[in-house]
């Protein structure tokens, strides 16, 4: 038989037809939008295909203030961090991503080493879109070794001594005052995952960081939620910061848990309830006794914003209690109370029972982990007897007996579901 042999001149030859002139030019502009970024000027189904294939790792300057699209943003968040929820982010993709990365340059931010532009240059890119932010690490400068420094201190002949080095973290005051949206910043003066690396000097919030912080925050008049936890924040700071927040227009939260305020710095916050329009207050794991929770109490019952107070883990005990009672005797806004873990006993009760049967506001009260006793208990019911408004009162640990607790949970329970068929009744009209 007769065989004929072809050779195929080239072998990536193949029947597939050319590609449209347009889809390469759409193309090009993916392959060199680094350099020549085209977007606003094209067609919108080929703006769609675009920016379905722009890689997410393209510099910021180029993206930042030119795509709004939000799946290309989706893009770029879910290849970098594997938990997304926008749903805090109001609903926003962009606004997620920049949040994140901000907060993530300010958490690897090492003073004296990393350079501040690389902070500074991010403003004009992220301000329009920074409404949040969450850092909860600040790193401290590196320490020099303890040869070096020593080998430093003989060669200048310095008198200081050794550890003189600057140990104050990075100064916020530059970057959130540029930020026009800025509603809420929460911060931790800390290091996390520090291992056995750990130094209680890593966990020092200097009396410089205070300072420059309460400038900052001073300046950001459109700041609605201010918290610093987990900082070390004694009477002296606390009073610094409290005194650059009087008169705040915006400010209505403010939770300074889990530091070291004492009398002198809950006597600052008191000042602040009367000067500012605070609505949720939050100072609990502090060390806060029985003349601070009076200055708490004093300005509790002349003020008219406040809605939810915790003073959870301090030892204000019947003292500061009993104040904080008589305050709730007259105040009109409270609806919300956390005195669990404070060492109160049956006198703080037996004030509470009169608060139960007078005040017509409070919606939920807190007094577990104390010792109020089967009297302060029976006592405590005698005044809910008639309370429509109470619909959770914790008194887990408090003491007051079983059969106390169940009655008082069932008149709880009782105002909790007239309050839910009142809701499906009259349904919140919402604002327009």
């Amino acid at each position: 038989s007769y065989y004929t042999h072809r050779v195929i001149e080239d072998p990536e030859w193949s029947l597939a037809t050319v590609p449209h002139l347009t889809e390469l030019c759409l193309q090009h502009i993916v392959h060199n939008f680094e350099k020549n970024p085209i977007l606003d000027c094209l067609l919108p189904e080929h703006q769609r295909k675009v920016l379905d294939r722009l890689s997410t790792g393209l510099p910021l300057a180029v993206t930042a203030n030119l795509i709004s699209d939000e799946d290309y943003w989706k893009r770029c968040c879910t290849d970098r961090w594997q938990v997304c929820d926008i749903s805090n982010y109001g609903d926003s993709w962009k606004r997620m991503f920049f949040e994140h990365h901000l907060e993530n340059v300010l958490k690897c931010f090492i003073p004296n080493t990393t350079d501040p532009n690389q902070v500074l240059e991010l403003i004009p890119l992220c301000k329009d879109y920074v409404w949040k932010l969450e850092v909860d690490q600040f790193l401290p400068p590196v320490k020099v070794d303890q040869k070096e420094e020593r080998d430093d201190v003989s060669d200048t002949g310095s008198d200081f001594g050794l550890g003189e080095v600057s140990v104050h973290h990075y100064d916020l005051g530059d970057l959130i005052t540029a930020l026009p949206h800025l509603e809420e910043l929460h911060l931790t003066y800390g290091v996390k995952d520090c291992g056995m690396n750990f130094e209680w000097n890593l966990f020092n919030f200097t009396h410089q960081d205070c300072c420059n912080l309460a400038v900052a925050v001073k300046m950001c008049h459109n700041l609605k939620v201010f918290k610093l936890t987990r900082s070390k924040v004694d009477d002296d700071k606390s009073r610094l910061l409290v005194r650059n927040l009087l008169d705040h227009p915006c400010l209505v939260e403010l939770n300074l848990s889990h530091n070291l305020i004492r009398d002198k710095g809950a006597r600052a916050v008191g000042k602040l309830i009367s000067r500012s329009r605070l609505e949720t207050l939050d100072l609990c794991n502090n060390q806060i006794r029985h003349l601070g929770a009076q200055a708490l109490a004093q300005a509790l019952a002349e003020n008219s914003t406040l809605t939810s107070l915790n003073l959870r883990l301090n030892c204000v005990e019947d003292e500061g209690g009993e104040a904080i009672g008589r305050a709730l005797l007259t105040n009109t806004t409270l609806k919300s109370i956390h005195l669990g873990s404070n060492n109160l006993s049956e006198p703080t009760a037996t004030l509470f029972s009169q608060v139960l049967a007078q005040n017509t506001t409070l919606t939920s009260i807190n007094f577990s982990c104390n010792h109020l006793g089967l009297d302060g208990g029976k006592q405590l019911l005698d005044g809910l007897v008639d309370n429509k408004a109470l619909t959770e009162f914790d008194l887990r640990l408090a003491e007051v007996g079983q059969e106390t607790e169940y009655l008082i949970h069932q008149i709880v329970w009782a105002n909790r579901e007239a309050a839910r068929l009142g809701s499906l009744q009259h349904p919140p009209t919402k604002p327009l």
